[in-house]
């Protein structure tokens, strides 16, 4: 019976190495013997062929019996006689059995110092040549070896050699490999009869399932990772994978299934039909597209999020084109209605001059907010009032707010409130606040009011803050209103990153923001920014400090434009002359009034102002230093602008520019000279 087990474990062993340990304490121990031996005959380097040792199992319980069996040398066989006629009837498949005191020689001596009194051996063979011998010794008493021992040894024998074929088959390669494969594979392997009963589970698929293999095998899989809404109308899970619609068997198609926990999930299967003698089989390989549907989510995401990077760019440039050619009419309507305001007879005049003039710089400044919201420029930090900026972003949401019927109070407060910023990049914090307000607003009802404060702090920081008096934030998701792609807004209303840019942008400011609630209900954005020390902000505003600037050079293509910062630089005691386009520094400047200052549209027919500024850098370094470029479009130029290293850059003035704009860059031009 020993033997049988010892025969069938080694049949469907994959690598008879593996077992034969345990076999051998096995049989060692059914043939009441104390040492079992696997010998293996090694051709070995400079030793010719020796009985080497490949498994052996000792009796620990016996005394004296812990050393291991003896390597015998092909030099020892041939200088002893016993080893020699032993080795010679083994290759003739004879046993070689009897007692120790009975042989003499090399074998006496070995098995006396490991204490074998009675020994049995039968030669292995495998492939049709001898492979080595199977050994038990008794190392208590002397015995003769009965002949069921003797039958068992051989069938052992037999086993062993037949295990020993089979590893070195072909075939048995291949059924190790495949049996491999389908162990390490990472997809989930099951194996189905023709009952539906599952008879092979990998660990892929215990992984996927929630299964483990000794639950599942035997169990219908219809029942077991089929959804339950495709289980009706069929009996067992052959029946399903052979009749759902199109049969699944010999495709690889996108289907779901079902986990232990009820999760149904989606996946992709590959059905093979296998035939086995009598019984049909089916092979399904299932791989969990869940990991890929969410890249394909991720990166069709990715893919409309440069769609819409792309479409802001293209609306970004259309805007810049767009509004260049607005100020340029803008800066004559600005000039105009100053000058007509300076020399109106009488006060009615004077009031609709001045409501032009008004109307006309606020369309100005929402131009140049536009403008400054699609530059791609790095934060550059100036003495900034913060009053202003928050009035910038104002003008830029006011239409939507009237649009749509909501209220802004402001309170500013009083003087300015310096603050080291981009003037720009803040007016972009405070525009996304005053959104969000009214996205928030937008279907309240009753009133609905956006607040907006400016204020000094204790510490003489200089903050700011938005409240609506909306539905506010639910506290489970306030701690994750200033991630990236969070939001609450419907699909299509918002993208989830205007709180995040605008915390990076307060932080790049070394500024804080964050988030109370407004009582009775509502949401209150704050942000604080360092306190600028030595406020200096509006001490030369509208003085223009005594110099030298007598006489200007106005350089601009359109006439109109030229004509209005002529007639305002001449209410300011300063003559120019107008040119419509610049030739060269010598024939520009020559034979006329040498100028005190230079006026040059950046944009223009031939040389560009640039162009005009770079020849003065070479040619007149001093009027360089008074040379100021006239644009509605930075955006193009300011890559160019700022290339030049910065004690070298020139003035600049934005279209429309207002009186107040003009004496701001003759003081600075005074300061610099």
């Amino acid at each position: 019976m020993a033997a049988a087990r010892i025969a069938r474990r080694l049949r469907e062993a994959d690598d008879w190495r593996r077992e034969i340990g345990s076999l051998l304490e096995l049989l060692g121990r059914s043939c009441a013997g104390h040492r079992a031996i696997l010998f293996s005959l090694e051709d070995m380097p400079g030793q010719g062929l020796t009985q080497s040792v490949a498994a052996y199992w000792v009796d620990d319980s016996v005394a004296g019996n812990a050393s291991p069996p003896s390597v015998i040398p092909q030099a020892v066989v041939h200088m002893d006689p016993l080893l020699g006629k032993v080795a010679r009837e083994g290759r003739q498949g004879k046993m070689f059995a009897g007692l120790t005191r009975d042989i003499e020689g090399f074998l006496r001596r070995d098995f006396e110092n490991q204490h074998i009194v009675s020994f049995l051996s039968v030669p292995v063979w495998a492939n049709g040549t001898p492979w080595g011998s199977l050994a038990v010794n008794d190392c208590v008493e002397e015995r003769a070896w009965s002949d069921e021992v003797k039958a068992a040894m051989e069938i052992v024998a037999l086993a062993v050699g037949d295990a020993i074929e089979r590893l070195q088959s072909e075939a048995h390669i291949s059924e190790v490999v495949r049996r491999t494969m389908i162990q390490a594979s990472l997809d989930a392997i099951i194996v189905i009869d023709e009952t539906g009963a599952v008879i092979e589970f990998n660990p892929a698929a215990e992984k996927m399932f929630g299964y483990r293999r000794s639950d599942i095998l035997g169990r219908d899989l219809l029942h077991m990772i089929v959804p339950d809404y495709y289980r009706k109308g069929y009996s067992t899970g052959a029946e399903y994978m052979a009749g759902r619609g199109a049969p699944m068997i010999g495709q690889r198609l996108e289907t779901v299934t079902q986990n232990a926990a009820g999760e149904v999930f989606p996946i992709e299967l590959t059905a093979t039909e296998i035939k086995v003698g009598d019984r049909r089989l089916i092979f399904g390989s299932i791989r969990d597209l869940r990991e890929k549907l969410r890249a394909e989510e991720e990166i069709h995401r990715q893919r409309e999020k440069l769609h819409q990077n792309e479409k802001m760019a293209a609306m970004g440039s259309l805007l810049a084109g767009v509004s260049h050619e607005l100020n340029n009419p803008l800066a004559v309507v600005v000039a105009q209605s100053t000058l007509l305001h300076e020399f109106a007879p009488d006060s009615p005049t004077k009031v609709r001059a001045e409501k032009v003039r008004a109307a006309a710089e606020r369309c100005g400044r929402i131009v140049k907010s536009f403008l400054s919201m699609v530059r791609l420029h790095p934060t550059a930090q100036v003495e900034t009032d913060l009053n202003q900026v928050v009035r910038a972003a104002l003008e830029l949401t006011a239409y939507g707010a009237r649009s749509s019927g909501i209220l802004i109070d402001t309170d500013f407060a009083a003087g300015p409130l310096p603050i080291m910023a981009d003037a720009d990049h803040v007016t972009q914090v405070v525009a996304n606040f005053l959104i969000n307000g009214q996205h928030a607003l937008a279907g309240a009802s009753g009133d609905r009011v956006i607040k907006v404060r400016t204020y000094r702090a204790a510490n003489g920081d200089a903050g700011f803050y938005v409240e609506d008096n909306g539905a506010g934030i639910p506290e489970a998701i306030r701690h994750r209103i200033f991630e990236s792609y969070f939001t609450t807004k419907p699909v299509g209303v918002g993208t989830g990153i205007g709180l995040s840019i605008s915390k990076s942008i307060v932080e790049r400011h070394e500024g804080r923001v964050w988030f109370e609630e407004a009582k009775p209900h509502g949401a209150r954005f704050i942000v604080e920014f360092p306190a600028v020390a030595g406020i200096s902000m509006g001490a030369e505003n509208g003085r223009v400090q005594s110099s030298a600037i007598r006489h200007a050079l106005v350089v601009d293509d359109e006439p109109d434009v030229a004509a209005s910062l002529s007639d305002i630089l001449e209410l300011m005691g300063i003559k120019s002359r107008i040119v419509a386009g610049w030739q060269s520094a010598v024939e520009t400047l020559a034979d006329h009034q040498r100028p005190d200052i230079v006026f040059s549209d950046l944009r223009m027919p031939g040389t560009s102002g640039m162009a005009a500024y770079r020849q003065l850098l070479v040619e007149r370094p001093r009027l360089a230093r008074r040379f100021v470029l006239v644009t509605g479009d930075l955006v193009g130029a300011r890559a160019e602008i700022e290339a030049l290293p910065a004690g070298q850059r020139p003035q600049i003035l934005e279209k429309p520019f207002s009186t107040l704009d003009v004496r701001d860059v003759l003081a600075a031009i005074s300061d610099h000279a």
